[in-house]
């Protein structure tokens, strides 16, 4: 009897130690869970240590993901402030311009072209565009004046970007009205944007302009008013 009280009790001992193993095993793998690299984004890291002690550039170690991400996101925060440069370098809200002579008016009422041409007459149609909501138009047509100058290609493609976006898409409130082929053919263009990506759909519009827009400035009230105004200056004088 003693014998096997000896043989129960060594078999109790050994089934006591053995659980005591598979516990301590249990928690040293619940401890590198817990201890892994606390930027880790997946489950392949089973690191002990700190990321301050073993994150290693090219592991999955998720602290490279992250500072990936941060120079993503300085990258596009450089490209927005380019592009707000560049747009807010653009056309001003008017042109300065001399004082235009009785004659300038007259002839802006002669010829549609002469009235392009000069930054006085422009800023007498803009004002008169704005009163219809149609401004778009000439904005988009100075737009395209502006990027025939341009000789920097960096330059060149980041305004045809900021034009396409601003006249030419369907979500811009300031969208010109072009026909599909216009657009097919802007479309094409804006693969490899030059200084005459726009120059179809700039002659459309100012088509448009011409043919629309101008007869009524030339019997608007701002038309009108400016040339009465200029007749009497030159007769007081």
């Amino acid at each position: 009897m003693g014998s096997e009280r000896m043989e129960m009790r060594k078999r109790q001992m050994s089934a006591h130690q053995e659980t005591v193993s598979s516990s301590q095993a249990q928690q040293g793998v619940g401890n590198r869970g817990s201890n892994a690299c606390c930027f880790c984004w997946c489950c392949c890291c089973s690191c002990s240590w700190s990321c301050a002690d073993l994150c290693v550039p090219g592991r999955c170690c998720g602290f490279s993901i992250v500072s990936s991400l941060t120079v993503r996101n300085q990258e596009d925060e450089r490209t927005r402030r380019s592009s707000n440069e560049i747009r807010g370098a653009g056309i001003p809200n008017c042109e300065e311009s001399p004082t235009p002579t009785l004659e300038d008016v007259y002839s802006w009422g002669q010829s549609f072209d002469k009235l392009m041409n000069t930054p006085a007459g422009r800023n007498a149609f803009r004002e008169f565009l704005r009163t219809e909501f149609s401004e778009e138009n000439m904005l988009f047509w100075m737009a395209c004046e502006d990027l025939k100058k341009e000789a920097n290609k960096n330059v060149i493609e980041e305004k045809a970007r900021l034009i396409y976006e601003d006249y030419i898409s369907i979500l811009s409130p300031k969208e010109v009205s072009l026909d599909s082929r216009v657009r097919e053919v802007i479309n094409r263009n804006m693969l490899e944007p030059s200084q005459h990506t726009f120059d179809d759909a700039q002659l459309q519009i100012y088509t448009l302009m011409h043919r629309d827009s101008y007869p009524r400035f030339m019997n608007s009230a701002i038309y009108k008013t400016l040339l009465q105004t200029l007749s009497e200056t030159t007769a007081e004088s």
